[in-house]
């Protein structure tokens, strides 16, 4: 069976209709005038809960039959998919169990809590994410729902797809961040089945390059030490994620965090909203690349925008 499919993204729409935003989509045309291409932002940054996530963690929980939702959800994240799975959670009545990294932002912490999420905290690595995730899990029998490598989160997430071809005549190529790759695989794989000629390109920090280097190298590469101000694209590319990835992304860029930085600056100052750093690596790859969006349409997916106020990065 299919990891991820056009069926499943358009059954995942009608399940989440009503539970997500349909997010707008926004131009500026000094922007525009900054690669001589047309540039369309779709601000998943105004999402619920401030990102993208909502609409993974939604198709998710109510997609579980209610015995599944008696011992509530579980799963390990950093931010944006803990808010998520919270709010979708007290939306059915079921506890959720967030573990997250002690070092995760504060601000990130504060909107789990603010949905009910119960936060079990942990060391900052992969390893002690998944070990105390397993105990969790062990003691209260509850459904994990995995922040990328889980079909129905990826499905929900491909509904960005459906919207921006839904709110957008003609398009050359659609930008989107890469960590995990659960939103990549979900948009790559919804435009690919509708619109084949449009191009999917990939954007992630230098400082996380896992999935340049897995896609250039054909096999995945996990990435050890990241370092990069995106804490929401730490992770490396899942393996049903990485597999998407390679049959409907066409090209993946890096970009620097000097980037990223100006990229939130400029999309404050001319597009008046807030970008989280992981949601600005996508306009980050037109100011790096700006020839490969001259006289193209492009659609950009900024994919949140919770910072925490007091620790801007500029």
């Amino acid at each position: 069976m299919e990891f991820v499919s056009l069926q499943s993204i358009s059954e995942a729409a009608e399940r989440i209709d009503g539970l997500v935003h349909r997010t707008p989509i926004m131009r500026s045309e000094q922007l525009d005038r900054l690669c001589e291409g047309s540039l369309f932002f779709k601000c998943e940054n105004l999402q619920k809960v401030g990102a993208f996530k909502a609409r993974g963690a939604a198709n998710a929980v109510f997609s579980l039959q209610p015995e599944q939702l008696e011992k509530g959800v579980a799963t390990h994240s950093s931010g944006n998919h803990a808010a998520a799975l919270a709010r979708a959670a007290a939306l059915r009545n079921c506890a959720a169990h967030i573990v997250m990294p002690r070092t995760a932002p504060q601000v990130k912490k504060d909107a789990v809590a603010g949905y009910g999420g119960i936060i079990v905290e942990c060391d900052p690595t992969l390893q002690s994410r998944e070990t105390t995730l397993a105990e969790v899990v062990a003691e209260t029998g509850a459904e994990v729902v995995h922040p990328f490598a889980d079909s129905r989160v990826v499905a929900g997430q491909g509904t960005v797809a459906l919207e921006i071809l839904d709110q957008l005549d003609e398009l050359d190529m659609v930008v989107v961040p890469v960590g995990g790759g659960g939103l990549l695989s979900g948009v790559a794989t919804a435009i690919k089945a509708l619109r084949p000629e449009i191009e999917v390109m990939a954007a992630e920090p230098a400082g996380a390059d896992d999935a340049f280097r897995s896609f250039g190298m054909g096999r995945r590469i996990p990435v050890d030490t990241p370092d990069t101000i995106a804490d929401g694209l730490l992770t490396s590319v899942g393996e049903p994620n990485f597999e998407v990835m390679m049959r409907c992304v066409d090209t993946v860029v890096t970009v620097e965090d000097s980037s990223i930085v100006e990229a939130m600056k400029w999309q404050w100052s001319r597009l008046k909203t807030v970008v989280e750093p992981s949601g600005a690596v996508t306009f980050a790859a037109v100011l790096e690349h700006p020839e490969r969006f001259r006289g193209r349409r492009s659609a950009l997916v900024i994919s949140g925008g919770n910072v925490d106020l007091q620790k801007l990065p500029f």
